[in-house]
């Protein structure tokens, strides 16, 4: 029977923190939104002795980041090659730095707080869809290790086989630093280990209205009001109007996955061989892994809007299909777990850390927010510690609204960026 939940959820007990309790009357930070982001800045600003209340929603963990696919990359959303023209090589060879340093950061928080979550240094798959693709990812290999020291291979197609178990590809490129895990198990843990630290989790309790009151912040709940010194925004997707200079420049975009039933070993090992993280060229890609009990994790940009009934429905159909295409072997196995999530894109595809209204933020992973989200999480918190957030490299760019100011929030063009990606790979 088809199970309209996220599978990750099945495989680890979500955290409760303190429902329908009122909040504290004051605290030194207010976090909003209990997402990795979240739990991983008041992890450090705990045990560094300060009052600190996590508000969420939903559940604490309950959003993106225990909904995802739980692959842990390398890079940015945009190519490396786009990041060097905007901001040149050096602050470039900074911020893709700093996508390595946020693999090294998550692999460290699951060692020191003993976070049984399945990561893994498996290295993640580029799969190239056409020919001009494949030429493209053979550029890459010098271009990375010319400009960032960083070394991939390329993996032609007539040895593909040796890493995926299917013939639609004309090749791929090969990233061994990247890894994967179990987001919800992951997220989990760093819930654990925040509220151990002292952190006060509040789950169902939405932030209605944040504004000043004298040197502190009045936060307004559905549960009560408090007064902190200092607040952090860490919804991403999940922004609402509770900031809304802030919810101008997010957009809320769907992914959806789908989750087969445990495959028999040999089916698994044939399908992709070294159980890698996988994900191909496209602008409405699919990215696919294997979990720990060998079902196939399928998803993709099968809707752009965020998850409902309709659209996660919709989308399992569209997912079942493309999987099939990629790996006709699975035809007659079934779908048994189906979901959606909702990533957070800036304007501009970068993440974006840095102060608004005096509230402190990090937002926009744009798809690769379980390493980002952890890794901006700690270093905003490290920059609130120390006073001043101005040298962190992800606050040294302008964080854009739309064009023309034309959005308030409510993402009425997702339709056309839908089409426009369509477009694009079809002319690509």
């Amino acid at each position: 029977m088809l199970k309209e939940q996220v599978y990750w959820h099945d495989t680890v007990e979500m955290p409760s923190g303190a429902p329908l309790e009122p909040p504290p009357a004051k605290v030194d930070v207010a976090i909003l939104g209990g997402g990795l982001t979240g739990l991983s800045s008041a992890l450090i600003l705990a045990k560094r002795g300060l009052r600190t209340a996590i508000f969420d929603s939903h559940d604490i963990g309950w959003g993106g980041s225990s909904r995802n696919g739980g692959m842990v990359l390398t890079g940015l959303k945009i190519p490396m090659q786009t990041a060097i023209r905007r901001y040149g090589r050096e602050m470039a060879r900074r911020l893709f730095q700093c996508s390595q340093d946020s693999i090294t950061m998550v692999e460290r928080l699951v060692r020191e707080n003993h976070i049984q979550c399945g990561f893994q240094r498996c290295g993640h798959l580029l799969v190239a869809n056409k020919p001009a693709h494949y030429r493209s990812l053979a550029a890459e290999v010098d271009f990375m290790a010319g400009e960032f020291g960083h070394h991939v291979r390329l993996v032609p197609r007539e040895a593909q086989h040796s890493e995926i178990g299917s013939g639609l590809y004309q090749g791929a490129l090969l990233d061994e630093t990247s890894a994967g895990l179990n987001p919800a198990q992951y997220v989990a843990g760093m819930a654990r280990t925040a509220e151990e630290a002292g952190t006060g989790l509040y789950p169902q309790t939405r932030v209605r209205r944040v504004s000043r009151s004298g040197g502190d912040f009045l936060v307004e709940t559905e549960r009560g009001a408090l007064h902190a010194g200092q607040v952090f925004v860490a919804t991403n997707g999940y922004i609402d109007g509770a900031t809304p200079s802030l919810q101008r420049k997010i957009i809320p975009i769907g992914s959806f996955i789908i989750a087969t039933e445990p495959l028999n070993a040999v089916l698994a090992d044939e399908l992709i061989p070294q159980r890698r993280m996988v994900f191909d060229y496209r602008h409405f890609l699919n990215y696919f892994r294997l979990s720990d009990d060998n079902r196939m994790v399928f998803g993709g940009r099968a809707a752009f809007f965020p998850e409902t009934e309709r659209t996660v429905h919709r989308s399992a159909e569209i997912l079942q299909r493309e999987m099939h295409q990629v790996y006709p072997q699975l035809r007659d196995v079934k779908i048994e777990y189906t979901w959606g999530g909702t990533l957070g894109f800036a304007f501009d595809l970068m993440p974006h850390a840095g102060q608004l209204d005096g509230m402190y933020y990090a937002l926009g992973y744009a798809g690769h927010g379980v390493a980002m989200a952890t890794y901006l999480g700690v270093t905003v918190a490290e920059a609130m510690l120390a006073g001043s957030i101005k040298a962190h490299p992800f606050a040294s760019f302008p964080f854009p609204n739309a064009p023309l100011n034309l959005y308030n929030g409510r993402p009425w063009f997702l339709p056309f960026i839908g089409l426009w990606h369509r477009l694009l790979d079809v002319l690509n």
